[in-house]
């Protein structure tokens, strides 16, 4: 989810669309959610561990 956000926050940067920089930082902040939530040992989506 992170790498995907970020290569999004690429493309869109260098190409000028928009939309492509608003979904890539959307999938930043629920990448780093999802890793912090599972970094502290919490269940994420029925999950131990996200990888």
């Amino acid at each position: 989810m992170l790498v995907l956000g970020i290569i999004l926050l690429i493309v869109g940067f260098l190409t000028g669309i928009s939309i492509l920089w608003t979904i890539g930082i959307i999938l930043v902040v629920i990448g780093l959610v999802l890793w912090v939530m599972g970094a502290l040992g919490h269940a994420v989506g029925g999950r131990r561990h996200y990888w």
